[in-house]
């Protein structure tokens, strides 16, 4: 009977895994991606080992089942990550092509910045942490795209 509970167990875990959308870090594959699947972006700004608010939107909205099931048709996800522990730092063209994209879409370097964009990079609408469900965090993406 343990062995059927575990193995039932590790097949949910595989499930959910497949089945969450994995955050890209190369923004031209991910435009690559959007266009070729007719999708659009969502691509989050975030200092994933200072910024307080950046942590929470992705431990309440970003990392949850919830956001990932609702997201994974619609939007091809990009992160541009600034850490400021040198453990974390990124390789040197992540972090040139993060700051070109913070010049682009980031000039008022807030923190953390969820932008939406179409497969070409245009902008549709951006926003930052809110205190509320993923269904309703995703609600407000899709609405900047309806309001183009």
């Amino acid at each position: 009977m343990r062995n059927i509970i575990i193995g039932i167990t590790l097949i949910f875990l595989t499930t959910n895994l497949v089945s969450a959308q994995e955050w890209l870090t190369n923004f031209e594959d991910a435009k690559h991606i959007a266009s070729k699947e007719n999708k659009n972006i969502i691509l989050v700004f975030s200092g994933s080992d200072w910024c307080a608010p950046c942590i929470k939107l992705e431990k309440q909205i970003l990392d949850t089942q919830e956001f990932q099931r609702s997201v994974k048709d619609n939007y091809v996800l990009v992160k541009a990550d600034f850490p400021r522990k040198k453990k974390n730092q990124l390789p040197e063209a992540v972090q040139t092509q993060n700051k070109k994209l913070a010049e682009m879409y980031n000039k008022s370097g807030g923190f953390p910045l969820v932008v939406v964009l179409d497969n070409t990079g245009k902008k549709f609408g951006e926003t930052g942490y809110k205190k509320t469900t993923p269904n309703a965090y995703l609600s407000i993406l899709n609405k900047m795209i309806l309001h183009e």
